[in-house]
């Protein structure tokens, strides 16, 4: 997710928006920039592909200074990673905006917008949004009633910042399903940001601006207008996060620290991509308009937990857009000779982008015959996305343990974004897509009710710490669930475990079952839900022991060799995938710490596979 600070002060701000930047780093880019008016109304421009790193290193050599600026870490929509496309865009001589999200309409403006002489020198949907607040400018709007009249226009998902270098008193921003939030400084000074990370060390006051608002930031005070044009106020929030937290921070490990962090990335996955009811489609690059009416079916292929994503998919894709979808590893399918039916995408999946296996199997698959390749993917400038057609990145931010926790559950987020644009796309009714939209919206919450478990998950690691095996089930798409908590406790304890779907145990896994071999179930109230209450009672009638998460209506009870844990209440089926990993992501970690591994670097493994 791109990265804003923006500042005014009656210092030099250039220092507080390079450590703005350098503190979103977590969030990925590929590409920054910053935009500065000096003392003597200059406005000094300085952008860099890359690293924060390589954005310094131009400004050591040609400095820029001043007490205005706005600087901004671009994850690429809508062009390519180059420097010209990278934010700030200047309008005129004068304006210079950065914005997070996606713009829609932006083809219908720019066209407008050249018509009146505009020429653009980037791919980007943000420039038509400078070149419009220029437009209003020129016609003698001052640079606030430039901008709430430029976002009548827009449509789509944004968080602009913007100032005027002629007029050099006043940073204004606007947003609609992004974030934004204003710092609130001291002796003269305000700030804005994407995140009030960025911040810290500058502030600890903040304003979250609300859907629609649109804020003039001065020196000496903030005025922010809602969507109705009506001066409003809004709460003024204390930060309890310290400046200085970094690494780990509070948590043990890395591992548990991504645990936690789940929520925030869902949201920033979400957020710009998700639009009240609706997917915004352009998300995947500017050819999805193009691509996406095509598809047929869906050609899915990853590794590891990778995989486990796009078991998923195929429920979210073939259930909700009524499309064909076929799922394999990456390394079975470079050694095959595949049939590519017509109208077929092939989806790629993958957290580091640099898995060989997959990057192998793209470039496989691009002398096949499909329609086009897609990429679901957490690092912006990896070789499998800048190799694909269309890109829906994940915006987990940095993963530093081994086993993939926030990058799974970001992944499935991503993708049940791409069955509702491919539904879109195919005409579906547009009640229905609004309903799965908002149940999406809905998953950052529950995962954040899930996580209160926390407690009860640690006990129950008690009775896996001393045992060698365990057998994880499930139905329907909580069988690859199963699987990653399978996984999962394998990679990081070292006990094996093995996941089945719940009505193949009478099919040879009923053998292995007895009072030593805890059997794990993941049972969300749907419509398989009692199909999987009988697989249970087999377990049951072998003397296993069950350990259930269930939801509040499954009408599964404690008893005599079974411990049930609640799951919150209205988990939809749509949901239920993200949310019911999170448990299996604690109760592995859990028996980990009990048996003394090493969680974030476990024995023989490596974070990004990227030899054969």
């Amino acid at each position: 997710m791109c990265g804003i600070v923006g500042a005014i002060a009656a210092r030099d701000v250039s220092s507080i928006l390079i450590e703005g930047l350098r503190r979103l780093e977590y969030r990925g880019y590929d590409s920054t920039g910053v935009a500065i008016v000096d003392v003597q109304g200059r406005l000094q421009l300085q952008r860099a592909v890359g690293k924060v790193v390589r954005l310094q290193d131009k400004l050591r050599a040609s400095p820029a200074h001043g007490p205005l600026g706005i600087a901004h870490s671009r994850w690429a929509t809508h062009g390519g990673v180059t420097e010209a496309n990278a934010h700030p865009h200047v309008s005129g001589g004068r304006i210079a905006l950065i914005h997070n999200g996606i713009i829609e309409n932006y083809v219908e403006l720019k066209s407008e917008l050249s018509g009146k002489g505009y020429v653009f020198v980037s791919e980007t949907d943000t420039e038509v949004i400078a070149h419009l607040i220029h437009d209003q400018v020129r016609q003698g709007l001052d640079l606030t009633a430039a901008v709430r009249q430029a976002v009548r226009r827009l449509k789509g998902a944004y968080a602009i910042v913007v100032f005027d270098a002629l007029h050099p008193d006043r940073i204004c921003v606007a947003r609609i399903a992004s974030p934004l939030v204003i710092g609130l400084g001291t002796h003269g000074e305000n700030f804005v940001a994407s995140d009030v990370q960025a911040l810290l060390p500058a502030t600890r006051r903040f304003q979250f601006l609300e859907e629609g608002d649109v804020a003039d930031i001065r020196r000496d005070g903030v005025t922010i207008y809602d969507g109705a044009g009506r001066v409003v106020e809004r709460a003024v929030h204390e930060s309890t996060l310290s400046a200085d937290a970094v690494e780990r921070g509070e948590y043990a490990h890395y591992m548990l620290k991504e645990i936690y962090e789940q929520p925030r990335a869902l949201a920033d996955t979400l957020s710009e991509r998700l639009l009240g009811d609706h997917v915004l489609e352009a998300a995947l690059g500017p050819r999805a308009a193009q691509i996406l009416p095509q598809v047929q079916s869906v050609h899915i292929v990853a590794c590891g937990t990778s995989y486990h994503a796009g078991l998923v998919a195929r429920y979210y894709l073939e259930q909700g857009a009524r499309i064909p979808c076929t799922v394999e590893v990456a390394s079975e399918y470079r050694y095959r000779d595949p049939v590519v039916m017509a109208g077929t995408l092939f989806l790629a999946i993958s957290q580091s982008g640099e898995t060989a296996d997959t990057l192998a199997a793209l470039r496989e698959a691009k002398k096949l015959g499909y329609i086009a390749t897609c990429a679901i993917c957490n690092v912006p400038e990896s070789s499998l996305v800048r190799e694909a057609d269309l890109v829906l990145m994940t915006r987990a931010g940095p993963e530093v343990g081994v086993a993939s926790t926030k990058a799974f559950t970001t992944q499935l987020a991503a993708l049940g974004m791409l069955g509702l644009a491919i539904a879109q796309r195919k005409g579906f009714d547009r009640r229905t897509i609004a309903l799965y939209a908002r149940q999406m919206a809905q998953v950052p919450e529950l995962v954040e009710h899930t996580l209160k478990l926390d407690v009860q998950i640690k006990a129950w690691a008690q009775q896996f710490a001393d045992k060698h095996h365990a057998l994880f089930l499930g139905r329907g798409p909580s069988y690859p669930v199963a699987m990653e908590g399978a996984l999962k406790l394998k990679e990081i304890s070292y006990i094996h475990a093995e996941a089945y779907a719940a009505g193949e145990l009478k099919h040879g896994p009923l053998a292995l079952v007895d009072a030593d071999m805890p059997v794990v179930a993941v049972a969300p109230n749907n419509a398989l839900l009692e199909k999987l209450k009988s697989n249970l009672q087999e377990v049951r009638a072998r003397g296993g022991r069950l350990f259930v998460f269930a939801d509040p209506d499954s009408g599964i009870e404690p008893a005599d060799g079974v411990e049930v844990m609640t799951m919150p209440d209205h988990i939809e089926a749509l949901q239920a995938p993200l949310v019911y990993t999170v448990p299996l992501q604690l109760l592995a970690y859990h028996v980990a710490v009990l048996r003394g591994t090493d969680v974030d670097q476990p024995r023989n493994l490596a974070k990004s596979v990227t030899v054969e």
